[in-house]
């Protein structure tokens, strides 16, 4: 017992201080390591210089004819070849085919939803709602449905006039089937070096899993765009591009992660595209970078997703902005570009938190059956 006066001893905590940051730093470590992982990767070097010339192509021809601009939108639908599965060759090009008609008709939703500003929230979510449906349905595999949406945000933000909808739209389906050109002479080739992969059957199409997610990502990639124009931010097409790619995680860890490697990867990304900028591009230079970065974000997308992302920010950058080069300062535009991802992300975590909570789901799942009426039964 103590005696009387004397001074009281301190309790000891179980959690002591050094427990505590021994936590905190093994917590940190793990997060460095899962940022620095470099995952293992068979795909061959062809497939890259395919997706470079599907994308660079275009480029090529617009600088040939002086009309940057038109090849910059043909280039958008060169990103078809993204998604050319690993399958038969009869498999590939029917898919292919219907992954170019999608990305015509978002980009074309997205142009017209330019000519009034206030539908351009509404139609990025019913655009974002649907191709996640489909995505699902189909079993689409990476990179999913974030190239429709990026197809359709570049589109709702391009200035024009009506007139112009059918020439950008033709434009973008002509890179499209440029892109199944070199898609099919790639699939002949490498078909004789590697087999192909089977054709899986279609999984059942859940509620949960097809309609409940797409809704869920549909609105919030709406919310992330109403948020961009409520604080002004200009031509923010990277913003629900931004939020869909955070939330195409398979889990709340791996959308934290996606998230980690965007933000880092972006902000290194947009001092690479500022010092790109600085240089005296012409239409031929810009082409060449292009073709350039293009291989190499293919060859490093799935090896490692935050170095990806450095190259990918100059790219997108040059692939939305290389028309109106020069009529700016480019240290605006990077810092525009690095606002527009730490909202999207930052939306993108809140949906993916909201995604994989079992009581929100319990929840708005059931007041969304509710709206949709049941299959009766035979």
């Amino acid at each position: 017992r103590r005696k009387l006066g004397a001074p009281r001893r301190p309790r000891t905590n179980p959690m002591t201080q050094p427990q505590g940051w021994h936590r905190l730093k093994a917590l940190l470590l793990s997060e460095l390591a899962e940022l620095v992982r470099i995952n293992p990767s068979d795909r061959p070097w062809q497939m890259p210089f395919a997706a470079a010339l599907a994308t660079g192509l275009p480029l090529l021809v617009g600088a040939y004819f002086d009309h940057m601009e038109y090849g910059l939108i043909s280039s958008l639908g060169g990103l078809t070849f993204l998604y050319l599965p690993n399958t038969p060759l009869y498999h590939r090009m029917v898919s292919l085919m219907a992954c170019g008609f999608g990305m015509a008709a978002c980009y074309a939703l997205g142009v017209i939803s330019h000519f009034f500003p206030p539908a351009m929230m509404l139609a990025l979510s019913f655009t974002a709602i649907l191709v996640s449906m489909v995505c699902r349905f189909y079993n689409l595999g990476p990179p999913g449905s974030l190239f429709f949406i990026m197809a359709a945000s570049i589109g709702a933000y391009s200035p024009g006039e009506v007139l112009d909808v059918p020439l950008k739209v033709g434009l973008l389906t002509m890179g499209s089937l440029l892109a199944c050109l070199i898609a099919f002479l790639y699939s002949v080739y490498i078909l004789r070096q590697r087999p192909p992969g089977p054709v899986m059957p279609l999984p059942r199409p859940t509620f949960d899993f097809v309609v409940f997610d797409s809704v869920v990502i549909g609105l919030f990639v709406g919310a992330s765009l109403a948020l961009a124009q409520v604080l002004h931010l200009e031509k923010a097409y990277w913003v629900p591009v931004s939020c869909l790619a955070v939330m195409q995680g398979m889990s709340l860890r791996a959308a934290w992660t996606k998230q980690l490697h965007r933000l880092a990867g972006t902000g290194i990304g947009l001092l690479v595209s500022l010092g790109l900028l600085m240089l005296p591009l012409n239409n031929w230079s810009i082409s060449a970078v292009m073709i350039v970065l293009a291989f190499v974000i293919e060859t490093a997308v799935v090896r490692h997703y935050g170095f990806a992302a450095i190259i990918i920010t100059p790219m997108t950058i040059l692939l939305a902005e290389a028309s109106t080069l020069g009529h700016g300062s480019s240290a605006a535009l990077i810092e525009a570009r690095f606002y527009d991802t730490v909202l999207g992300c930052l939306v993108g975590f809140a949906g993916a938190a909201c995604l994989y909570s079992p009581r929100f789901r319990e929840v708005a799942g059931s007041r969304l059956r509710r709206l949709i009426p049941s299959r009766p039964e035979r």
